[in-house]
């Protein structure tokens, strides 16, 4: 692979669609975005030039709707070479623009609308307007829905796009803007697990400094390639799979869908891919699962590739002497490591994780096949990244080193607090919220609660999210979710026990594996034996299993078992996967009340 560096000078960058239109100017013939129509498997290209001359002709669009610089603007469309064209275009006219999940609920959607005051949206398919045109309607400064396609009524809000742009055959010039770098650039709506969405106002200084500062912690080449399916509307995606590629000339591949991902790994072959725990969570389940079916010399192989993966990792990072085991390295990697790796494309340089903690075992086991990850960590509030591993200086423990001029120091109960030039201006229209985030001094309060070793951080909790039993002792719940969720048995979990004399849980079985395990037991795999007296203590034990690692009060002593996921749609996690315990809760209260019976 080519080595060479093309990174723009932040310095000599006003705003973000500055960026762009530098990026223009350097490279005008550089492939800057592929992507495919629908599920189609052909892929298309669009050069940066072919791009602006885009973005010029929605700029022509937005000034027919006579908006002004500082309108919010506001689009909940997949990830996709029009997201670009909407934002740049939006960016270049002085609009605010305003992302959104495109599996939202109707009710955060108008609460957004109206909170930002949004005049123009820019949907992805008639099954969002059905959904949500309730929401639309009648929202006092909604002026314009444009849909990507092509929609099966009329109204008089809703235009599609090739009615809306003009004529794409004609050449229009970009637009000049001057707007200084600490000026507002987006609003980014938090997930919400609790209460309403809180508007996060980012500077184009802000973005622009995290994305360069990124850059010092793993390099990216003209030749990388990126494959972006994270959604955009999360700032992890757009910093570091939009912004970044934008500042490093890589190319990114749009993938078509989550349920697609694994044949646009195997037919886009990237170099760099920005991903959440889950995905490798659902990897490493798959594995385990096959594993158990392989006879035991492939167990062997399998096990025996990752130690001495692992081993080799250390030697290299300098923490642990060579050994003479690691001279297999090469041979197992060709047999186990090597397949593993194509399955990823094949050609894959880095992985960078975030969004969520990733468990150490599932790190330390595609480390040791192969494939180097990069953990970090970051909020929203942060533009999002706070730290990183660097690959030479790795601890996948970790969260990893703070980025240049990130301060960090803890506060009370160990809350992290950072400082830098990516925290945000506030919440929009929220002062209150914003002097509870961001204190006099410019500390802002994480609401993570860590330790500092070796200039590293490592997450230990969350303030709010941790349940303190009835006999005072204090139990993280995430982390316990995440151990037990190692068993490809289990989807999900909710870990239960806040002023309880003992941990329960709820938990979401794979529909699969519960068949499987069914059969196992000689049982019917219908949800009638769910919490049959045997089940329950099979799958205790296995949860046991997974929890070797934790002090004896953190134990499950009860549980309850489901087939019914937890979604988006049916409301009970938010759109960056998270759970809203609050909701679980409402909707299993009778459940909740029969495991403490009598307690």
């Amino acid at each position: 692979m080519s080595k060479e560096i093309s990174r723009i000078n932040i310095s000599e960058i006003d705003n973000l669609y500055h960026l762009f239109c530098t990026r223009v100017r350097h490279n005008p013939d550089k492939i800057a975005y592929q992507y495919c129509e629908g599920d189609s498997p052909e892929r298309k290209s669009l050069s940066w030039s072919e791009m602006a001359n885009h973005v010029a002709i929605w700029q022509d669009a937005f000034k027919s709707e006579q908006l002004n610089p500082g309108d919010r603007v506001a689009l909940m469309v997949n990830n996709c070479p029009q997201w670009v064209m909407f934002e740049q275009a939006a960016m270049g006219l002085g609009l605010i623009v305003v992302p959104m999940y495109t599996n939202d609920r109707a009710e955060n959607v108008a609460y957004m609308i109206d909170d930002a005051q949004i005049q123009l949206l820019f949907i992805e398919s008639n099954e969002q307007w059905q959904e949500l045109k309730g929401a639309f309607v009648d929202r006092e400064t909604l002026k314009r829905v444009i849909i990507k396609e092509k929609p099966t009524e009329t109204s008089t809000l809703l235009k599609h796009t090739s009615e809306w742009l003009p004529d794409g055959s004609m050449r229009y010039p970009l637009a000049e803007l001057s707007v200084h770098k600490s000026s507002l650039a987006t609003i980014v709506y938090t997930s919400g697990t609790t209460g309403k969405p809180k508007g996060v106002m980012l500077s184009h200084l802000n973005i622009l400094w995290n994305a360069d500062s990124a850059l010092d912690h793993v390099e990216v080449y003209e030749s990388d390639t990126f494959l972006s399916f994270l959604p955009l509307s999360h700032m992890f995606e757009r910093t570091v799979g939009h912004y970044l590629p934008i500042l490093s000339n890589s190319t990114i591949y749009y993938a078509r869908s989550i349920e697609l991902l694994a044949e646009d790994l195997l037919s886009t072959h990237p170099t760099i891919l920005v991903t959440v725990p889950r995905i490798f969570e659902r990897v490493y389940n798959k594995i385990q699962a096959q594993l158990k079916t392989k006879s035991p010399i492939a167990r062997f192989l399998f096990n025996s590739a990752v130690s001495t993966g692992w081993r080799r990792f250390l030697w290299q990072q300098g923490r642990s002497a060579w050994h003479p085991s690691i001279l297999a390295r090469p041979i197992l990697y060709f047999l186990v490591g090597r397949k593993i790796m194509a399955k990823l494309g094949g050609n894959m340089r880095v992985a960078v994780s975030g969004g969520a903690p990733l468990a150490t075992d599932i790190a330390k086991t595609f480390i040791g096949l192969g494939l180097p990850i990069t953990q970090g960590y970051g909020l929203t509030e942060s533009s999002p990244i706070i730290s990183a591993n660097k690959l030479d200086d790795n601890y996948p423990d970790s969260v990893g080193s703070p980025l240049r001029d990130v301060n960090i120091k803890l506060g009370d109960n160990d809350e992290l607090l950072i400082r830098s030039p990516g925290v945000m201006l506030g919440y929009w229209n929220n002062e209150q919220a914003t002097k509870d985030a961001i204190n006099e001094d410019g500390w802002l309060h994480t609401g993570d609660i860590a330790k500092i070793e070796h200039n590293h951080i490592y997450i230990t909790g969350r303030i709010k999210e941790i349940l303190v039993l009835s006999n005072g002792e204090k139990v993280p719940p995430a982390d316990i979710e995440m151990a037990i969720s190692n068993d490809p048995l289990f989807d999900q979990i909710m870990v239960l026990g806040e002023q309880k004399p003992y941990l329960a849980a709820i938990i979401v079985l794979n529909p699969d594996e519960w068949t499987k395990l069914a059969i196992e037991l000689n049982i019917s795999p219908d949800r009638s034996q769910l919490n049959d007296t045997n089940v329950i203590n099979v799958i205790t034990e296995r949860i046991k299993a997974q929890m070797h690692d934790f002090p004896g009060y953190a134990k499950i002593y009860k549980i309850y078992n489901t087939l019914d996921a937890w979604t988006v749609e049916n409301g009970l996690i938010t759109p960056t996967l998270k759970l809203k315990r609050n909701e679980i809760m409402n909707v299993y209260q009778d459940t909740i009340d029969n495991l403490y019976e009598g307690h």
